[in-house]
C-alpha cells in the first residue's frame, strides 16, 4: 500500500501536537515529585533548576503515534513486529535513563545496559534482514551495528547539553532521513522518522531557550535507539556501498562531531570521557561570543547543511557523489580543528 507525503506530514503534525500538549503535563509532574536538573555540578550551565521528564513525553508520543498509525493503516503482525523491534528496546533503555535521571547511575552499568540492548537489536536486524547496507558477513554486520547503536546513543546523550540543541538537531536529522526513506518507499522507516521529527519539534516548544523542561537521559537514550536503528535500516540504494554508508554518517555528522570533540579533549586532559563537562560544541560556541539561542541555531544550521549534502548524494550519487563526500569530509575535519582551537574550559 502506498501513502502520500501529505499523510506522512499529517502523522508528524499529530505527533507534534500530542508531544507539545503532553510536555507541560510532564513538567508539572516533574515539579511535583522534585525531578529537577540542578545547576550544582561544574558541567551544568543553566542558572536555575529545570524539571526533567520531557523525554517521557517524547517516548509516549512516538510510541502512541507509531502503533496508532499501524492500527489505522497497516495492522499486520509483521509490521507490528518490525516496529516493536525498535520501540520496545527504546522504551527499555529509556526506563534505565529515567532511573538515572531520578536516582543517578554509574557510567559503566549504563554502558553495559546500552551494549546489551544493542546486541539484542543487532540480532533482530540481522535475523530479519532489515539492515539497509548489510556487508554480507554476520560478524562484521553485528560488530558494526552494535558499535553504531551504542555510539549514537551516547552521542545524542552527550549532545543534549544546551536548550533546544539536541531536540532541534534530531528533528532536522529525522526530517532529512524521512525524505530519503519516503522516496525509497521504506514505509515503516518513513513513518517512524516523521513521527520522531514531529515529536522532537513538539518538545522543542518547551525546550528552546530558556528551557522550561529537559528531556533528560530518558529522552536522549530513547532517541538514540530510534535514530541509530533508523539510520541502520535506511537503504539509500546507492552503489558502491561506501556511498550508501556516507548518507547516515552525514546525517549524524554534527552529534558525531560533538562527541569526538568532547571525548578527545577529555582524554587529552586526562579526564574520563564519561565525566561530563563544558567542552561540547555548544559551550565552545558560547565562549566565542554566541548566546545560548544563537549556539542552538548554529547547531541546527550545521545539521541542515550536512543533511542537505546527504540528500544531494542520494539524489546525484554518480555525478556528484564522490565530490560531495570528499568535500563534506574536508569540511567536517576543518570544523573539528576549528572547535579544538576554542578552549575546553572557561
Amino acid at each position: 500500500m502506498e501513502y502520500s507525503i501529505f499523510q506522512f506530514f499529517l502523522l508528524g503534525a499529530l505527533t507534534f501536537v500530542v508531544v507539545g500538549a503532553l510536555t507541560p503535563v510532564m513538567r508539572k509532574l516533574a515539579i511535583r515529585i522534585g525531578a529537577f536538573d540542578n545547576p550544582t555540578l561544574e558541567r551544568k550551565s543553566q542558572k536555575e533548576p529545570v524539571p526533567y521528564l520531557g523525554g517521557v513525553a517524547i517516548a509516549i508520543g512516538i510510541v502512541l503515534a507509531s502503533y496508532g498509525a499501524l492500527l489505522y493503516s497497516d495492522f499486520t503482525w509483521k509490521s507490528v513486529g518490525l516496529a516493536s523491534s525498535v520501540l520496545l528496546p527504546a522504551v527499555a533503555i529509556a526506563i534505565m535513563g529515567l532511573i538515572d535521571d531520578l536516582r543517578g547511575l554509574r557510567p559503566w552499568p549504563r554502558l553495559a545496559m546500552q551494549t546489551v540492548t544493542a546486541v539484542v537489536v543487532a540480532g533482530i536486524l540481522i535475523s530479519t534482514e532489515t539492515m539497509g547496507n548489510a556487508l554480507g558477513n554476520r560478524f562484521f554486520d553485528s560488530a558494526i551495528t552494535i558499535f553504531w547503536i551504542v555510539g549514537v546513543c551516547n552521542s545524542i546523550n552527550f549532545f543534549d547539553n544546551l536548550d533546544g540543541g539536541a531536540a532541534g538537531t534530531v528533528a532536522v536529522i529525522t526530517f532529512f532521513l524521512f525524505f530519503i526513506a519516503y522516496d525509497r518507499q521504506q514505509i515503516l522507516v518513513s513513518a517512524l522518522a516523521i513521527v520522531t521529527a514531529g515529536a522532537t519539534a513538539g518538545f522543542l516548544i518547551w525546550n528552546r531557550t530558556p528551557a522550561k523542561i529537559y528531556m533528560g537521559d530518558a529522552g536522549a537514550l530513547f532517541l538514540g535507539i530510534i535514530v541509530s536503528v533508523l539510520t541502520i535500516r535506511l537503504n539509500p540504494g546507492i552503489t558502491p556501498v561506501g556511498k550508501s554508508l556516507a548518507v547516515p554518517a552525514l546525517l549524524m555528522a554534527v552529534p558525531i562531531l560533538d562527541t569526538t570533540i568532547a571525548v578527545c579533549s577529555r582524554i587529552y586532559r586526562g579526564i574520563s570521557p564519561f565525566e561530563g563537562g563544558r567542552d561540547h560544541l555548544s559551550h565552545r560556541l558560547i565562549r566565542k561570543g554566541a548566546s545560548r539561542k544563537q549556539a542552538a541555531i548554529l547547531l541546527w544550521l550545521l545539521a541542515v547543511f550536512f543533511g542537505a549534502i546527504a540528500l544531494a548524494i542520494y539524489a546525484w550519487p554518480d555525478s556528484f557523489g564522490t565530490l560531495l563526500i570528499s568535500a563534506s569530509a574536508a569540511i567536517w575535519l576543518i570544523l573539528l580543528i576549528f572547535f579544538f582551537t576554542i578552549p575546553s574550559q572557561d
